[in-house]
């Protein structure tokens, strides 16, 4: 009986050491097994699973379940283990191009999925889904205690296809169903126009920063013609963030030549993203917020430390690391956390944040307006236009 266990154990060992190869390390003489105790009980695992669980479980499945369960072990929100699907929707969202139902997730509380903003003409925004109303449930999953990521993935999918969400709006105490049909959903991330009533400032809203956001931001500064405003106010208010070289992109349009950011990673290496030379050296405000985060941040950070804007609003959210994507075999891939990333004048921001020079906040419910269509403006708004109308006096 015990020959046969370790026939078994061989057999299976294969599934367990490609999926556990991190527990091997290169040393002077050759591959070296490192802490062979606990290799051995994940041995056990599968042998005990192959002879003793009730279900047929696939080779797939205890690698798939292995890979998953070794990066969430990490305990870091932001590296994770992504299958072939998810891994397709996250390079989508990246390229701001996905089929889905159009709702952007706040970062606020991770323990409940509210809505941040349904995205303009998509299906949730036709449906009357409001920024605030918490999803509780997708289909017939309650979203309680579930991982965003996870919830992304459930309200996307294919064109056509059907996805029911029950939400709970705080204004009415009631909670609503809404069955919508998922469609092709294109984010533009900027937008830009005169700011309503005052034809000489110049207003731009980036709401993520994707594969485009650099392009797009520079077609919208030729759009508009920027040189014939006197001032700008760039909105990064609830701009989770996103590519970070559409950040070094859009920040070289705000800062002079020089560093935007240090890239530091785990053996203290130091990538500097420079600069491109496109800065416009004009007077500007920029608003942040408390769902700031990310490449929003690497942008609103070289500007305060080169001091060529003023900011405005809250503290920003405060994630100042880089996380890389690496392919896998089948489609998969697993994103971590490689490095972080400090300002210009060498600040980390991770679970910090950035304080802005001006503090002002939101009433309790109160929506900030973005991409404003009247002069209606919210207060963080209206103190941006107060502080660059003193600019340029």
């Amino acid at each position: 009986m015990q020959e046969w266990n370790w026939k078994k154990i061989a057999k299976y060992v294969g599934v367990v050491l490609l999926t556990f190869s991190v527990l091997v390390t290169v040393g002077v003489g050759g591959i070296m097994l490192t802490n062979i105790g606990n290799v051995g009980r994940l041995v056990h695992v599968v042998q005990l699973i192959r002879s003793d669980y009730l279900e047929n479980v696939t080779n797939d499945q205890l690698v798939e379940g292995a890979t998953k369960g070794i990066v969430e072990e990490l305990g870091d929100p932001y590296s994770t283990y992504m299958n072939a699907k998810e891994n397709q929707e996250l390079f989508q969202m990246l390229e701001g191009k996905f089929g889905g139902v159009g709702i952007v997730l706040s970062l606020k509380d991770p323990k409940k999925l509210v809505v941040l903003r349904p995205i303009k003409n998509s299906p949730a925004s036709k449906a009357g889904i409001q920024p605030g109303d918490v999803v509780n449930k997708i289909n017939t999953a309650e979203t309680s205690g579930m991982e965003q990521d996870k919830a992304v993935g459930m309200m996307r999918g294919d064109p056509g296809t059907k996805v029911v969400l029950a939400l709970y709006r705080e204004s009415t105490n009631k909670t609503y169903t809404v069955s919508l049909t998922r469609e092709n959903i294109t984010v533009p991330t900027v937008d830009g126009e005169a700011l309503p009533g005052h034809t000489d400032i110049a207003y731009i809203n980036i709401s993520q920063f994707a594969s485009d956001t650099g392009t797009e931001l520079k077609d919208t500064l030729n759009n508009m013609d920027i040189k014939k405003y006197k001032g700008l106010i760039l909105d990064m208010r609830y701009n989770h963030g996103g590519e970070l070289n559409a950040a070094v992109q859009v920040a070289s349009y705000f800062v002079p030549s020089g560093p935007v950011v240090y890239i530091v990673d785990k053996q203290g290496n130091v990538d500097t993203k420079m600069a491109t030379g496109t800065y416009l050296g004009m007077p500007m405000v920029v608003l942040v917020n408390e769902e700031s985060a990310s490449a929003a941040e690497i942008v609103a950070g070289a500007i305060k430390d080169e001091k060529t804007a003023t900011l405005v609003g809250v503290k920003t959210f405060g994630k100042g690391i880089v996380q890389t994507i690496f392919p896998l075999d089948g489609g998969t891939s697993v994103k971590l956390t490689t490095a972080k990333y400090l300002t210009p004048s060498k600040l980390s921001i991770n679970k910090i944040g950035i304080e802005p020079d001006v503090k002002v906040e939101l009433a309790k419910g109160q929506q900030a307006t973005l991409s404003p269509t009247d002069t209606n403006f919210d207060p963080q708004l209206q103190k941006a236009l107060q502080t660059l109308q003193t600019k340029l006096k």
